[in-house]
């Protein structure tokens, strides 16, 4: 069965719009999509016109009805509840951006997703569909890697090399026959249980009501394994059967004075799993974890207009200040940074390493069927110089595929294709295998990943989180990066795959539809398996005479001492080609007080030195450290940030705008004290 939710809304007349007119220009093209459609049409009408059977007793009938409509109750007053937060979220962002002039975003005539940036959290962002106004923001392709001439305008500071011969690429004839071949991978291998009307239609009312199988599949599923009424009443009150999804705590950061605690210090963040994934609870209309919401992660997922480097540094520095839109009173500082753009020809070959995770966990629709779509999109856009190979783990490691050239796309194909799922998950060995394989065949010129594609449910072999970083670091020092790729729901390991990705020099995406699946693996290839500076860490000095205190919005599990900025041992973050990074402060002015800031007797034995700085027009200096790719010592950058008057926030850029649209979202969204009022 395709997983595409576009099928589904298509057939039974919800997909509208834009999105309506773009699918069918896809199901002109496509005999095998047009298939499909009509037969969720056929399905739907047969759901339609079905009548309960008399397979139940009129007891056990009455007994299935009364939890109905208890449940129907609790989640009537819970989606109701929900829906007054998101109203009164999106209301008070769009109320936000009006008063910013951003009127692409503050629409509300289509529900609670009426907004712009709502709209990209139920539909995901692409420029085409959005409005001209934030089209800019969407996650547009990135320096796709894909077989075209076409190249990108790079840095005209970066000092000149000598370029690789250009790669090459594939015959369009070629990829024709594998689009076909596609297709055919896009549906589950395993053929649907036998079809139980009766208890169908009852599991579809409870799951609707009390539990959260993303699918119709998913409910034959369970009532495969439930027999009885009372089995599967019994089974869906007990919601740990199947959430059982782990988040870190996040403890937003709090306002310090600037007195006392002059420098910040962080590492940057390219994930963007949190953004894909809080979506994903949005559109089944549940208020997602606190955990789950990583304000710096939805607020990457989306691309800005900074400007290329100028210099030779392999990423621009951008600095922008206007007053906070949530609170007028206080400022709010936007760092922005843009990775160098890389045309296709200097990009060296790529080394990869699919680690795919085929346990029991992963047999579900969403899972690792959703994956195979996803790599099969990217095989058609792999060049003949690189090299592929595939691993799985279930139980025990093995590898599917040898390290296979690019050019043999139909052996790739075939090794996706004959994936299944079964049995238990020993992820540590597939790791240590895996690592082994990508050094065996280590493209000193070119780029070398390790990519796990995994729900991370971990149960077998080391799966204490500490004793999973230990392994990744030390397997990182051969230069082989990590990425990870999360799929599905109910067991979703979150906590435990953002430190994998944190610890192996990777990135962390949340693959929740083959058009994010498409979006991470193709769109953005670029940005997403190749590097051009790792350890990259910033430490921002505010200047106590312009501030009294501030607070640093997200980033609160990448925060790092003071001491570990200049020391070049300490792991930061990785930048990739193209991608663009934000950071926000909030900073209340010199004069206000500060929340939560303890009153300190003056020292008896110290007196302040005479204070420079009160004459100065600097707000605070960014400085960053980096390290190339294949370095061990770290450049440094020094840029500050001067500001006569502070710029009302309507006088700001459309970027700073949206930017802190995002931020006010993902705070009212947590629940945050600092959100203000909006």
């Amino acid at each position: 069965m395709n997983q595409d939710p576009r099928i589904t809304a298509y057939a039974t007349g919800e997909l509208e719009g834009r999105e309506r007119e773009a699918f069918e220009v896809e199901l002109a093209a496509s005999d095998n999509l047009h298939r499909e459609v009509e037969s969720m049409s056929e399905l739907a009408k047969q759901l339609a016109a079905a009548k309960p059977t008399d397979r139940f007793t009129a007891g056990e009938r009455a007994r299935l009805l009364a939890k109905c409509a208890a449940a129907r109750k609790s989640r009537t007053v819970a989606r109701t509840s929900l829906k007054v937060v998101l109203w009164t979220t999106v209301g008070a962002a769009a109320c936000l951006i009006v008063f910013a002039g951003f009127v692409g975003i503050a629409g509300m005539n289509s529900g609670p997703w009426g907004s712009t940036l709502a709209y990209s959290m139920a539909a995901g962002p692409s420029a085409e569909e959005l409005p001209r106004a934030t089209a800019a923001h969407a996650a547009a392709p990135q320096s796709a890697r894909v077989p075209s001439k076409t190249t990108t305008q790079a840095s005209q500071s970066v000092p000149a090399q000598d370029a690789p011969a250009a790669l090459a690429m594939p015959d369009p004839s070629e990829l024709v026959a594998l689009r076909a071949q596609t297709e055919k991978i896009a549906m589950p291998q395993a053929a649907p249980p036998a079809p139980r009307p009766a208890m169908e239609r009852q599991a579809l009312v409870l799951r609707s009501r009390v539990v959260a199988p993303q699918d119709e599949e998913a409910q034959m599923k369970l009532t495969a394994r439930h027999s009885s009424v009372a089995e599967l009443e019994q089974a869906v009150s007990a919601p740990s059967e199947f959430n059982t999804e782990a988040y870190a705590a996040v403890r937003e950061n709090e306002f310090v004075t600037a007195k006392d605690n002059p420098l910040s210090t962080f590492s940057i963040d390219v994930d963007t799993a949190s953004y894909s994934n809080v979506r994903r609870f949005l559109d089944e209309e549940i208020r997602p974890p606190a955990g789950a919401i990583r304000t710096e992660e939805l607020l990457n997922y989306f691309r800005y207009n900074y400007p290329q480097p100028t210099r030779d540094d392999p990423f621009s520095v951008n600095l922008e200040v206007s007053r906070a839109p949530w609170n007028p009173e206080r400022e709010l500082v936007r760092i922005g940074l843009r990775g160098r753009e890389l045309p296709a020809e200097e990009r060296g070959p790529a080394n990869l390493v699919f680690l795919i995770d085929v346990s029991g966990s992963m047999d579900e629709p969403n899972k690792l069927p959703l994956l195979q779509r996803s790599l099969s999109a990217l095989v058609e856009n792999l060049y003949d110089e690189d090299r592929v190979a595939i691993l799985t783990y279930a139980g025990s490691s093995g590898l599917v595929l040898a390290p296979t050239e690019g050019a043999k796309k139909r052996e790739i194909l075939e090794a996706i294709t004959n994936l299944r799922a079964g049995g238990s998950t020993h992820g540590s060995e597939g790791i240590r295998l895996a690592y082994e394989t990508a050094r065996e065949h280590f493209r000193k010129d070119g780029n070398n990943r390790v990519i796990l594609c995994t729900d991370g449910d971990f149960n077998v072999g080391v799966t204490n989180e500490s004793e999973l970083q230990k392994l990744i670091e030390k397997e990182r020092e051969s230069g082989v990066f990590l990425s990870v790729l999360g799929f599905g729901t109910g067991n979703l390991n979150d906590s435990t795959m953002e430190v994998l990705a944190n610890k192996g020099n990777g990135n962390y995406a949340y693959i929740d539809s083959i058009s994010e699946g498409r979006k991470v693996l193709v769109e953005q290839m670029g940005s997403t398996l190749f590097t051009i500076a790792k350890d990259v860490k910033i430490q921002v000095e505010f200047n106590p005479a312009r501030v009294a205190g501030y607070r640093l919005i997200g980033y609160e599990n990448r925060l790092l001492a003071k001491e570990d900025f200049n020391d070049d041992k300490k792991d930061a973050g990785e930048i990739g080609a193209g991608h663009t990074v934000t950071a926000l402060y909030e900073i209340i002015p010199a004069g206000q007080a500060v929340p939560g800031s303890p009153s300190v007797d003056p020292l008896k034995y110290q007196r302040p030195e005479q204070d420079s700085s009160a004459t100065s027009d600097e707000l605070l200096t960014v400085k960053l450290r980096y390290k190339a790719p294949d370095g061990d010592k770290s450049k440094l950058i020094a840029i500050p940030l001067t500001a006569d008057e502070i710029p009302a926030f309507d006088a700001a850029s459309e970027d700073f705008r949206f930017a802190s649209a995002v931020a006010a979202f993902g705070m009212k969204l947590r629940g945050s004290p600092d959100a203000g009022k909006i």
